[in-house]
């Protein structure tokens, strides 16, 4: 969601900062703006709209000194405008902030009457002039940050400027994301690693309820209440260049060819093809503690839900425990029916995702062992859970997720395989065949990947099409929803996905020579059920894009297009049948002229409910 970069140290702030913003663009926002301090005064800059408009700006009215601080702003509080772009300066105190302010009305109304003047809708500006009217009684400004924040209630990671004590960073979290980059006399502040990735690669990950003080090239740590801490630096593997386009014309392209590598990379190490069994080195659980579950919740949003309904046939049909598919937001609203020996699932790609964090704290605080699937390492929802499986899809920039949704997959299967292994639903012998499964999907990935072009030419012939029905069953029909949710996200054309049993109970209706149909219809133990709903649509007239098994002569006679894709089994077909899926999408969404990486109205990581 909202972008923070700050630094401090013996560079041009500007450039680092704008470099840090533009790294940040695919988290999504609707305006910019930066702040540097330079012979004792700070100057702001801000923007409506995205990162070139301010680019624009500063090259017309420039900004020097080497501290500053920049955000992109995603609205919460407040339209979209110049007005309630960060940073929000009161008197001497200068803000950028990430998250919700619970009691930000009532602190207002108390500020109000104070006599301060607020010129925003936000509720960060509360913040700036919190902090403030507490340096105004202390002069002290580390000591007025800490008595500012100790009165917030909600969600935040600020960084935060004096104008009077010029060579003062400070930042602080509770409740969302911020790391801090360590470098030779300078130090680097980002919402997100790849952020700062480009600067350094040694980090500090913050937890909630700390602060980070950079003052004369020295970097202290402690609680906001005032205790010191000892902070260790983590090495990031990633390199720079992973969060570039590679050549591609856009973002998503690229890590939709990255999926055979991020396969490749979320199994390696952990196959034990031998025992048939895997070993996941996160995940903190002894078969002990797994033979002790009695029921699995798994719990995500958008495409990461979608993920957990494949996990919810994965594990249901190997492990033959009973598992249910809550999506975050509304799982801890309903009074879920959890005890010790409920075992939590929490996918989340960047293991931030507001929703899924409540979520499994509320399932914490009933007794719940929780395990994440997520991509980035030491996030909230990492660094919380009791256990993690990482993705190791590496930084994933376009907003549709592509790579991330095939290693969630990827984990899910592993996860099945190690849980029915402890206990015993899953043999040696079975669990030879499920690894060996996995092995081969990166190759049949490439294979499938190869459908580029003609998908591109099947873009071409419906992307004017208003409506797209999507149609699955069994462990497919989520790769059904997985499919038309692309085609919203990214072209803007309305599509739903549905188990094709249930297209008889009122979506059929729809159907008519103007509506395209996509059929996911691979040989498997649903094959003639689907064939046969193939078969409902194309006689009233629906127009199928039919993708199947390689060599299927059937589907080739009845459907108007067939994208063809390598047949390896039932479980594992969701990951195959998801490349041409996407690849419409972007075809579609690139022939109308859409932000592919960045649509309208969406964020990448959704940090606030």
């Amino acid at each position: 969601m909202c972008g923070i970069v700050g630094y401090t140290g013996g560079q041009d702030a500007t450039p680092i900062i704008i470099d840090g913003l533009r790294r940040l663009e695919y988290r999504g926002y609707d305006s910019a703006g930066i702040c540097t301090i330079a012979d004792g005064r700070a100057e702001i800059r801000r923007s409506e709209g995205k990162l070139v408009n301010l680019e624009k700006l500063l090259r017309e009215s420039p900004v020097a000194g080497s501290i500053g601080i920049g955000h992109t702003r995603w609205a919460t509080h407040g339209r979209p405008s110049e007005t309630n772009a960060h940073p929000h300066q009161a008197g001497a105190i200068i803000v950028v902030h990430n998250g919700i302010i619970e009691n930000y009305l009532s602190l207002k109304e108390q500020l109000k009457a104070a006599g301060r003047v607020f010129k925003s809708e936000t509720d960060t500006e509360v913040i700036s002039h919190l902090i403030d009217s507490k340096y105004a009684l202390t002069g002290d400004f580390e000591l007025a940050v800490r008595e500012g924040l100790a009165e917030l209630r909600g969600a935040y990671a600020v960084c935060i400027l004096c104008e009077r004590e010029p060579g003062i960073l400070i930042a602080a979290k509770q409740g969302s994301p911020m790391v801090v980059g360590l470098g030779k006399g300078e130090y680097f502040v980002g919402s997100d690693i790849p952020a700062i990735l480009s600067h350094t690669r040694e980090m500090v990950f913050m937890e909630d309820g700390e602060m980070a003080v950079f003052r004369d090239g020295i970097a202290t740590f402690s609680t906001v209440a005032g205790a010191p801490l000892e902070k260790k630096a983590r090495h990031i593997d990633w390199s720079p260049m992973m969060a570039e386009k590679g050549g591609y014309k856009h973002f998503m392209l690229k890590e939709i060819h990255e999926q055979p590598r991020a396969i490749r990379d979320t199994v390696a190490g952990r196959l034990l093809e031998e025992e048939g069994d895997v070993y996941l080195e996160d995940l903190n659980l002894a078969d002990e503690q797994l033979r002790g579950i009695e029921r699995i919740y798994i719990v995500a949003c958008g495409t990461s839900w979608h993920a957990g309904l494949v996990g919810k046939f994965l594990i249901e049909g190997h492990c033959r425990l009973p598992v249910e598919v809550d999506i975050a937001s509304e799982f801890r609203y309903r009074n879920p029916v959890v005890t010790d020996r409920t075992l939590i699932i929490l996918i989340s790609q960047s293991g931030e995702t507001a929703d899924t964090l409540a979520a499994m704290r509320e399932a914490k605080s009933r007794g719940a062992t929780n395990v994440a699937i997520c991509n980035v390492v030491d996030s909230s929802i990492a660094r919380e859970a009791d256990g993690v499986i990482y993705t190791h899809a590496g930084p994933e920039i376009g907003v549709a997720s592509t790579k991330a949704f095939v290693t969630q997959l990827a984990a899910l299967y592993l996860f099945t395989i190690r849980l029915g292994r402890a206990l015993d639903t899953i043999d040696k012998e079975r669990g030879q065949g499920m690894i060996a499964g996995l092995v081969r999907i990166p190759a049949l990935l490439e294979e499938a990947l190869k459908l580029n072009q003609q998908v591109e030419k099947v873009a071409r012939r419906y992307m004017n099409a208003r409506d797209f029905l999507y149609l699955g069953r069994g462990i497919n029909y989520p790769i059904a929803l997985e499919g038309a949710l692309k085609l919203k996200e990214i072209s803007y054309i309305h599509a739903e996905g549905y188990p094709a049993g249930e297209m008889k109970h009122g979506p059929i209706a729809l159907i008519d020579e103007n509506m395209p149909v996509v059929v996911l219809a691979p040989k498997n133990s649903h094959y003639e059920k689907v064939v046969s709903n193939m078969e409902e649509v194309i006689a009233r007239g629906g127009r199928v894009i039919a993708v199947c098994s390689e060599g299927d002569e059937e589907i080739r006679a009845k459907a108007e297009v067939t994208l063809e894709v390598p047949q390896d089994g039932d479980d594992l077909t969701p990951i195959l049948l998801s490349v041409p899926l996407q690849l419409l999408a972007y075809h579609v969404a690139v022939l109308k002229g859409t932000d592919v990486d960045q649509p309208r109205n969406l964020a990448k990581s959704v940090t606030v409910e």
